[in-house]
């Protein structure tokens, strides 16, 4: 049939609009297929849970530290607070508890303005709901695209499917990006505020609130002003939702926006050495679950006994450095007038040194001025005398300060050179409860305490006489300190030499050990046998590894402070060795515990008390000495403190134990010191092992350090005695009582001189026993000596 030409155009125009629409509708369809093959599972939200923080604890429940990749405090929805989930509805979704996942109108809104704002090359709008918002966050990516949009609004209807709203509002609270280092609202009411939820208050809940618009856009500090607005704006959309009165809202309004200058991981600041070895530890453990586990980590630290050994090591170091000399200024400006503070903001003082201020000298009688204006005067005398006396100081150089309370003077200050560790353990439980592994974690992360392998010098020594007092020798042996001589793997001669340069014949095992004598202890070593002695240095931890040669018995191996100091435990706890330990217990989000250090078992120590006797727990720990052995040592070890190399310690006033050890050419200076509850090893050396300086020793360098840490440690304990085994028999050997083992005591004891006990001149005239012939004494024979293992003191 013929179409007249007008009908031929109409069946033509019809055509093609069909044409059109099936082509669009495939198009469509083509898009939607490519849109939604990777759609992802809205229901795997069901047991998500995101990324948070493991929180370290101290024993005592301080907040030491955080190990996150995203910092986030995860918080079930019935811990946060109503006021606050409201604030984030009336910034974000006011009607969040009445649509599906979709506000249909505001969805609307944001399409048709998003569509112009794509033919413009502008950033498409929102318009998203709370549960869009997840869907984005935890499903999606962050790209703006309308097909991104479309995925989003989809989901989100899936969401409210799989998820209750009080599930998603939950997600949502705990996901959001709300700058300062914080992921969720946990832990951003922590770097903001330094609180937790529930002592957040209104205004600062609206604050928190404001931030998912843009964290950098309401920056407190750079950008207070829009913060505020913002802040307010909350206010009062809360106040017309009626979830707040007027009242209320406006008071919250006049409120200050005050917070924290910068996010803190934790607010005790002393524990970085531990913290980090802490890490490393769990690391080798929990893997990388660590950073996103969410677990609570309690450990064995005592923060109190923390901070006086990070003090007490820090001033240590510093005293030593002052006598040998101020180095010279760190850095130097020709002029005063401009570029001098950016060149002083170039170096940090110390962290952990918060009273030190960078400081250019203005003056050639001392003047400094500080940066930022924070001050000048001038460097107290004591300090230009001992700058003088070094390196001196001229106008423009750059040096650090700490100011004198209530004064215009200020002290000159000098990072140290010289580093050292210090550790602190439980001898029962082996509880570390203090660590610090060098001066300064800001300056150094290298742990000297755990890291650092040392000759540890005469501090090996009571693994020596421990070996002896195991293999028939007794307190009331007797061991002959004069030359001899060895033949050294190197073809050479090696003559041990005692540190007064001199030998004092036949001695005690008590005084050899209480003078640290070293050509006695060799006698000693080879008579027992290097390869016992080896095998006692295994069993109590000092070191694995070992030369049968008899320079090891003076210290000449190497080893950690950390495992010389768990090493001394048996002597303290009656011959067990322990497992040091930092981690006490892990628990996981929902607080099932995973690790727990102590292994043993308790018979009915979860059942009701019924009358009967308390459970009975085996002592932990592997029984590698003697008891009556570990006390002998520990009674020799108190000879040090009293009348030994380490006589300044004795006072403290305490019942206390230690050796000093100092090695060749003065490289270490070590002591390991003990109460019946505490060991604590102090180690002081350069990180390139080179010498401390003559007479530099573990008296001079390493006791003091202990001595100001036990000030703290022992501060309102009681005095308790060292506690002897009951097996010990006792026996007065020379004026001193001393305890054997039964059946190794003397069968007569020598009669205690009138008066009690006397000092060992008196006991040991000339270095010989009272009522003996006084041979003279030998001299010393000159020999070649082998430079790397004499003079371990």
């Amino acid at each position: 049939m013929d179409l007249k030409p007008a009908e031929r155009w109409i069946a033509i125009a019809g055509v093609a609009v069909l044409s059109t629409i099936a082509v669009a509708g495939f198009a469509i369809a083509i898009y939607a297929a490519w849109l939604f093959h990777d759609m992802p599972d809205a229901g795997e939200l069901q047991d998500y849970r995101p990324p948070t923080a493991t929180r370290v604890y101290a024993w005592d429940g301080t907040l030491i530290g955080e190990y996150s990749k995203e910092r986030r405090i995860f918080v079930p929805y019935d811990q946060i607070p109503p006021q606050l989930a409201q604030a984030f509805m009336a910034a974000e979704d006011r009607n969040f508890f009445k649509h599906g996942g979709v506000d249909v109108g505001g969805f609307s809104r944001a399409m048709l303005k998003n569509v112009g704002n794509a033919m413009r090359g502008r950033r498409l709008e929102g318009g998203s709901t709370i549960t869009q918002q997840v869907a984005k966050n935890v499903l999606l990516t962050s790209d703006a695209t309308v097909g991104r949009k479309f995925k989003e609004a989809i989901l989100a209807r899936r969401l409210e499917q799989s998820l209750d709203k009080q599930q998603i509002l939950e997600l949502y609270l705990n996901e959001i990006w709300l700058g300062y280092r914080s992921f969720g609202v946990g832990s951003a009411a922590y770097n903001y505020f330094g609180k937790s939820l529930p002592e957040l208050s209104l205004s600062e809940a609206a604050y928190l609130a404001a931030l998912p618009k843009g964290p950098d856009n309401y920056h407190p500090i750079r950008n207070k002003g829009k913060a505020i607005a913002r802040r307010n704006w909350i206010l009062d959309q809360m106040a017309d939702l009626g979830w707040v009165s007027r009242a209320e809202a406006e008071k919250a309004k006049a409120e200050d926006l005050v917070v924290q200058p910068a996010p803190k991981r934790a607010a005790y600041a002393d524990a970085d050495y531990f913290v980090e070895e802490v890490r490393q530890r769990g690391t080798a453990t929990l893997g990388d679950r660590i950073s996103e586990g969410g677990y609570y980590m309690r450990t064995t630290l005592d923060p109190t006994l923390q901070t006086a050994a990070r003090a007490s090591l820090m001033d240590g170091l510093e005293k030593y450095d002052r006598r040998h000399g101020w180095r010279g200024a760190w850095g130097h400006v020709e002029s005063l007038d401009e570029g001098w503070e950016k060149a002083a903001a170039a170096k940090r003082p110390p962290s952990e040194r918060r009273g030190w201020r960078a400081a250019v000298v203005t003056s050639a009688g001392g003047g400094v001025r500080l940066v930022k204006d924070e001050g000048q005067g001038s460097l107290t005398g004591e300090d230009m005398a001992w700058a003088k006396a070094g390196k001196g100081l001229k106008v423009g150089d750059l040096v650090f300060v700490e100011q004198v309370a209530g004064t215009s003077s200020y002290r000159l200050k000098q990072i140290p050179a010289v580093n050292g560790a210090l550790v602190a353990i439980e001898p029962y439980t082996g509880r570390v409860v203090a660590l610090v592994g060098g001066y300064s974690f800001s300056l150094s992360n290298f742990n000297r305490a755990t890291q650092a392998m040392r000759q540890p010098g005469s501090s090996f020594k009571p693994f020596v006489y421990a070996t002896a007092l195991e293999n028939g020798y007794t307190p009331a042996s007797v061991i002959l300190d004069s030359a001899i001589t060895f033949k050294g793997a190197n073809g050479q001669d090696w003559s041990p030499e005692n540190y007064e340069k001199k030998f004092y014949g036949a001695l005690p095992l008590r005084k050899g050990l209480e003078r640290s004598v070293n050509a006695m202890t060799v006698r000693l070593a080879q008579g027992v046998g290097m390869k016992k002695i080896i095998e006692m240095s295994k069993k109590t931890g000092v070191t694995r590894d070992m030369a049968p040669v008899l320079a090891m018995a003076l210290g000449a191996g190497e080893t950690t402070p950390f495992k010389i100091t768990a090493a001394y435990a048996p002597f303290a706890n009656g011959g067990r060795r322990i497992e040091p330990h930092l981690i006490e217990l892990v628990q996981d989000r929902e607080g099932k515990v995973i690790f727990r250090a102590d292994k043993r078992d308790c018979p009915r120590c979860s059942a009701g008390f019924n009358g009967d006797e308390s459970p009975r727990v085996t002592a932990p720990g592997e029984q590698v000495m003697d008891p009556v052995t570990a006390y002998q040592i520990t009674s020799m070890l108190q000879g040090v403190v009293q009348r030994g190399t380490a006589a300044s310690v004795s006072q403290l006033g305490y019942p206390l134990a230690g050796k000093t050890g100092t090695t060749n050419e003065y490289r270490s200076a070590w002591f390991i010191g003990y109460s019946p509850d505490l060991i604590v090893g102090v180690f002081v050396g350069f990180d390139d092992n080179r010498s401390l300086g003559a007479g530099e020793t573990g008296s001079q360098d390493a006791v003091p350090v202990f001595i100001d840490f036990m000030k703290v440690a022992l501060k309102d304990k009681p005095k308790t005695d060292f506690k002897p085994p009951k097996t010990a028999k006792f026996a007065m050997v020379r004026g001193i009582r001393e305890a054997f083992r039964p059946g190794t005591e003397p069968k007569v004891a020598a009669p205690t001189p009138t008066g009690g006990p006397i000092s060992y001149g008196d006991a040991w005239p000339n270095g010989v026993p009272t009522g003996q012939p006084s041979p003279s004494e030998p001299q010393p024979r000159q020999q070649p000596k082998a430079p790397d293992i004499s003079g371990l003191y």
